[in-house]
């Protein structure tokens, strides 16, 4: 018998190119006097400010110049309460978007940001509904336009942590593959091997389901294949692809976890300045080879599956394609974790910390405290 599972989804998502003129129609429907969070060149939001002006619907503005941290949250929180706003907007990448979605949570909110985080807080339910929230992703990679936590930098901690409630998840995801045309190439691979991370870890996860299975069986191979054009040449149908990959890894691992990737990526980018795609990238194929070596039965058949897709995406063999996966992507301007100014006696405790994430739940077995040192020194 299978297990049962529940499903957290956005209330509403809509994708395609165009999406995104239904913005205002989304925004003003929920509030007269939206908190816009962009990201550090208001210039990219100009069409979005300019369209809610002429609704009558004029947004307070609050950029988002780098990944989350408390003082940027409490920032969002105190211009949103300033200014009486009644809905959020998240208009950027990922950290934009978790930006957004924490401040709507926590400007009804009685605590402070610390409060409500886990592991390095009291990890306390928000007592107050979260304002409404409408995330339009411009880069296809977190798919945190479809989750329910916020990841924020406590630099006092060193420590990455999220922010969870189930009513944190979107009021809508507009997801329009054209706002991610012409993203850099070093942007467009680091979130593209984020996006394709979290297709592949909820489908290797211990809780992995029918819903996350379907989406993830389709999404891998098409990702692969996607962001291997786009760092050849610029194409609207991949970039629509890895739209499509992103929003479902955010929806599988919502619904299934991760693993020990983003286990590690907590804990690495509380204390490096590497985006956190670029720290996905470069741990994957270690994780992969890590859990094929621990693991039997059903999960080991899902990892060989991965593996001949990956081989059908890089033309080689099943049996090399994880090593062809990370020379390809070090090819391709990756850096190693050595590049993040890391030094090696910083890795156990590092481990150690990983060991008590909750995305380290959804790996498909547990992986002691030295293979996984093992596989940041592999990431070297």
């Amino acid at each position: 018998m299978e297990p049962a599972f529940d499903l957290h989804l956005p209330r509403h998502i809509r994708f395609g190119r165009d999406a995104a003129a239904h913005a205002v129609e989304a925004v003003c429907a929920r509030g007269k006097r939206p908190l816009l969070i962009h990201g550090a060149n208001p210039r990219r939001s100009q069409w979005l400010i300019d369209a809610l002006i002429a609704a009558n619907c004029p947004p307070t503005r609050h950029a988002c110049p780098h990944e989350p941290d408390v003082a940027l949250i409490e920032a969002g929180v105190v211009a949103g309460r300033h200014d009486d706003v009644d809905v959020v907007i998240g208009l950027g990448g990922g950290s934009v978007i978790d930006t957004a979605k924490a401040v709507a949570g926590l400007i009804p909110a009685s605590g402070d940001v610390v409060d409500y985080l886990e592991v390095v807080g009291d990890n306390a339910p928000l007592d107050a509904t979260p304002l409404p929230f409408i995330a339009l992703p411009t880069t296809a990679g977190t798919g945190t336009e479809a989750t329910y936590n916020s990841v924020i930098d406590v630099p006092s901690a060193r420590r990455k942590v999220s922010l969870r409630d189930p009513r944190l998840l979107p009021d809508v995801a507009i997801v329009d593959p054209a706002l991610t045309d012409n993203t850099p190439a070093a942007v467009t691979l680091a979130s593209g091997l984020d996006a394709i991370t979290q297709v592949i870890e909820p489908f290797i996860s211990c809780r992995a389901n029918r819903f996350t299975d379907a989406l993830c069986r389709d999404a891998i191979p098409q990702g692969l294949a996607a962001l291997r054009t786009l760092m050849a040449t610029e194409d609207s149908t991949a970039r629509d692809t890895m739209a499509w990959v992103s929003l479902s890894g955010g929806l599988a691992l919502a619904n299934a976890k991760l693993g020990a990737v983003h286990g590690l990526a907590g804990p690495l980018g509380g204390v490096t300045d590497m985006p956190h795609g670029a720290i996905a990238g470069a741990l994957l194929p270690e994780a992969l080879r890590a859990n094929r070596e621990a693991t039997r039965g059903r999960i080991a058949g899902r990892i060989v599956e991965v593996e001949r897709w990956i081989a059908e995406a890089f033309g080689c063999e099943a049996e090399v394609a994880i090593d062809r996966l990370a020379a390809w992507s070090r090819a391709q301007g990756l850096p190693g974790l050595r590049e993040a100014g890391l030094d090696p006696a910083e890795l156990p405790p590092i481990a150690a910390a990983a060991e008590q994430s909750s995305s380290m739940q959804g790996n498909p077995v547990v992986l002691p405290a030295d293979r996984l040192v093992q596989m940041m020194e592999q990431a070297w």
